[in-house]
């Protein structure tokens, strides 16, 4: 949650951490800041108040701190303590991607892919995704693999589709492990598929655990790749 910096304090009670965060969000450190925003907007150690955690993070983008500015873009998109406005997550989103920051590339491709807060494009989504894929943004990697295999943006490549989706999985992402083991079983490498398939359903939400136990039992045909995760 928020900066290395803080991760030693969450070992212990997450009230006793707050406080400390508090003090230290209130002295203007930005790095606090959006660990105290976080921390509100999580109900971790103190009462959920997502409309108190937008304005840390606000206070924090105030001094360019990219990742305020991408949960402010985050807050925004999914009226977390204010009313939705796409059109503003997307400012927002555009800023921190602009500036190199992998998750705000991978919400700003989100915004491209769905058209939300501008016009639907996909070129640009495979941009921005393949822009956070190649900072290991794990997510990312797997929407590129996505792409690659549907033509999103970029022509069909089974075998990019591939690596990328293999990518995500070896960097610990639940769904790129589910479509890396949905291809190593369409390839007849049964053995293998069934160990991605395994930690797809260790690691995975629920859809993606119950699909990852189906097609260990060999019940189902693959399916989760038809779906986009969320962000």
């Amino acid at each position: 949650m928020g900066s290395p910096r803080f991760k030693a304090l969450f070992g212990q009670d997450p009230q006793h951490a707050a406080g400390w965060v508090y003090v230290a969000a209130a002295e203007g450190l930005a790095d606090a800041q959006v660990c105290y925003g976080r921390m509100l907007l999580e109900g971790t150690g103190l009462a959920k108040d997502p409309a108190s955690a937008l304005k840390w993070f606000r206070r924090a983008a105030s001094s360019g701190d990219l990742e305020a500015i991408n949960m402010v873009g985050r807050c925004l998109d999914n009226g977390w303590g204010t009313v939705e406005d796409p059109d503003a997550a997307v400012e927002y989103f555009q800023r921190a991607a602009d500036a190199g920051h992998a998750w705000a590339q991978y919400n700003l491709g989100h915004m491209y892919l769905d058209g939300r807060g501008v016009a639907q494009n996909l070129a640009r989504a495979f941009y921005y995704y393949l822009e956070a894929a190649e900072q290991r943004h794990e997510r990312a990697m797997n929407l590129v693999g996505r792409c690659c295999e549907q033509g999103w943006g970029t022509p069909r490549d089974a075998a990019a589709a591939a690596d990328w989706y293999r990518r995500s999985a070896e960097a610990g992402y639940f769904r790129g492990q589910y479509n890396w083991g949905s291809l190593l079983r369409e390839a007849g490498r049964i053995e293998e598929a069934a160990v991605w398939f395994e930690r797809a359903a260790a690691n995975g939400n629920q859809s993606v655990r119950q699909a990852a136990h189906e097609a260990l039992q060999g019940l189902l045909p693959p399916t989760i790749r038809n779906s986009r995760p969320a962000s």
